[in-house]
């Protein structure tokens, strides 16, 4: 019977189903929880104590008045779309991550399915 076959050559190699299956399940399950624990937040950028949004949500409007007048106008799209990228780069470059608080054994336990799992991948890749 020819090996190539049978579902436990994981990649190409001798290295089981076996291990790949149960390593992605813990992998997946340990990734879930952790960046489960993690809460995003943002705020937006500032000049001098001021929030830029209200000058970007005006050029905004400026650019869309534009559009709406003429949909061809070369500074209404410029506007509106300068304006659009300046505000999602702006809510990009401050997001800030947080881990939120966790008991050890609970941090312990992710830590160890995210490893584990990833552990486990690379070994059924490998022959053996």
């Amino acid at each position: 019977m020819d090996n190539q076959r049978f579902p436990n050559r994981v990649g190409g190699t001798t290295g089981g189903l076996g291990e790949f299956v149960p390593g992605l399940l813990m992998a997946v399950s340990g990734g879930y929880l952790l960046t489960n624990q993690v809460v995003v937040q943002t705020g937006f950028w500032s000049y001098l104590g001021y929030s830029l949004a209200g000058p970007l949500l005006l050029l905004l409007l400026i650019g869309l008045g534009l559009l709406f007048f003429n949909g061809r106008s070369l500074p209404g799209w410029a506007l509106t779309l300068l304006s659009l990228i300046l505000m999602l780069i702006g809510v990009i470059v401050n997001l800030q991550l947080y881990f939120r608080p966790a008991s050890l054994f609970f941090t312990v336990i992710m830590l160890t399915l995210l490893g584990g799992g990833i552990g486990l991948i690379a070994r059924s890749l490998r022959p053996h």
